[in-house]
């Protein structure tokens, strides 16, 4: 028996000092060979004892059969790969670029407990783009079964959920309050992380499916969640954590102050990157802190670079305990951003017109675990100092969209504004499901998609007459 080599193969990508001058994604892929040599180091791992699936899938939250999607590409049949994969997951090209999947599946990998793990992220991704320049697989339209299923927000809870009733013979209608399906997949995450081509290549596959998308309709404001209980048999609610978060400190409300979530939805979805070809302006100073350690900081730090900025991440606790995967930590060091660590802000100081142009912070040494298990942040008392900054983006996390539970009394929420179900995704109001950041909080997309992919089974089993009560949190 060969060898079983002890690292992933590598994949090309961009030369940091290439990337930091475009807005291309940053890792190029494999070709059809890399791709063979990598999932030959696949084990085939079986269940353990007493498990259901291997240890890949099991850390996958839509549980893909990774053992034979891999072996398929290890044996060159790339469209038997993507059949396998889209079985349970119909955003393969999404997941395969932006899933945390060293915490998940790759982190159950056997392999990797004495070498690096098969790289199951990036053969997912590989094969995804094969079926993409060589057209999609549609698979055959079930019989209609005359029911209606409503999803509010496209995000990858909706599309998720939406595609899993789709292939099950249900009439989908998703409703999003943008312009652009997607959700945070097209106004939250960079282009050179996750182009929108790809997104909207995701989004065409799911109306193949027959599955509607009704955009610029703000349920809540457009149409009532009630109203919507009148035409529809069933309603998804996946509206996600679009409530930004702020710190409350002196001068936050100065010019120049943004939250990420507005900074990187001009940037993205409404391309003010582009100005004057897009006239939606951002000013973006000379000097840039983002303050926060997470994926979304790191993505508000490396767009700032690109647009030729001095950049600081400021975060309160070291690179230990940063929420953000470590490849993104590694690339934003490569492209120039400067991590103050133990260290957070404490008041803006601004100018005379009101724009932003000092930053006072505060540095910490870590205490005793919190807890989130990370070691809490203790100021040390004395050791403020000022840093001259014409631009901050607040990035330390998001909260959930109040607009749906607001407009709907009979919907019950929980003291921090997610929306309460039961185990199967079941709300308060009968024939309603909710999923993904609307019921976790700021979380991940692969996370979304698994609650997506759990709320239509139950809508199913409900539907179809399988499952007659409804069991709820307030039951």
């Amino acid at each position: 028996m060969a060898k079983i080599r002890e690292k992933k193969v590598p994949m090309p990508e961009q030369p940091p000092e290439e990337r930091i001058k475009n807005f291309k994604e940053v890792p190029l892929g494999y070709t059809p060979e890399m791709a063979m040599e990598e999932a030959s180091r696949c084990l085939q791992c079986k269940p353990r004892k007493g498990k259901e699936f291997p240890p890949c899938v099991e850390g996958c939250p839509v549980n893909v059969d990774i053992p034979g999607f891999i072996k398929a590409i290890k044996e060159g049949r790339f469209d038997d790969a993507i059949r396998i994969i889209k079985d349970k997951n119909s955003l393969p090209a999404i997941t395969g670029r932006v899933c945390p999947y060293e915490n998940q599946c790759e982190g159950a990998c056997t392999l990797g407990k004495k070498n690096e793990p098969v790289g199951i992220g990036r053969l997912e991704r590989f094969a995804a783009d094969y079926e993409r320049t060589r057209g999609l697989i549609i698979p055959e339209k079930p019989t209609p079964n005359g029911k209606k299923v409503a999803i509010i927000g496209s995000g990858p809870a909706g599309l998720t959920a939406a595609a899993d009733l789709a292939k099950k013979g249900y009439d989908v209608t998703v409703f999003e309050a943008l312009h652009e399906a997607g959700g945070v997949l097209v106004y939250g995450i960079p282009e050179f992380r996750l182009p929108k081509e790809i997104v909207k290549a995701e989004v065409e596959y799911i109306r193949s499916l027959g599955v509607k998308i009704m955009t610029d309709v703000v349920v809540g404001k457009t149409v009532t969640l009630e109203e919507l209980l009148k035409e529809y048999d069933a309603i998804f609610i996946g509206t996600g954590a679009g409530l930004p978060n702020f710190m409350n400190i002196p001068g936050e409300n100065l010019n120049g102050i943004y939250s990420a979530n507005e900074f990187l939805t001009r940037l993205n979805l409404m391309r003010a990157y582009d100005f004057p070809n897009y006239d939606t302006p951002i000013k973006v100073g000379e000097r840039v802190a983002v303050i926060g350690g997470g994926n979304v900081a790191m993505d508000c730090a490396r767009w700032a670079r690109r647009l030729g900025k001095k950049v600081y991440i400021v975060y309160r606790r070291t690179e230990a305990e940063m929420p953000a995967r470590k490849e993104e930590i590694e690339r934003a060091k490569e492209e120039g951003v400067e991590f103050l660590l133990l260290t957070a802000p404490t008041r803006y100081i601004g100018n005379e017109k009101g724009w932003v142009k000092q930053m006072e912070c505060i540095k910490f040494e870590l205490g005793e675990p919190d807890a989130s298990g990370r070691r809490r942040p203790v100021p040390i008392k004395g050791s403020e100092f000022i840093m001259d900054i014409d631009t901050v983006v607040v990035a330390i996390g998001q909260s959930p969209n109040p607009l749906v539970p607001q407009t709907t009394p009979r919907l019950k929420t929980t003291k921090w504004g997610t929306i309460e179900v039961d185990e199967e995704l079941r709300t308060s109001l009968e024939k309603v499901w909710a999923g993904g950041d609307i019921v976790r909080g700021d979380s991940t997309v692969i996370l979304a998609m698994g609650d997506g992919r759990k709320a239509s089974l139950s809508i199913d089993k409900y539907l179809s007459g399988n499952d007659k009560t409804w069991r709820t949190v307030t039951q």
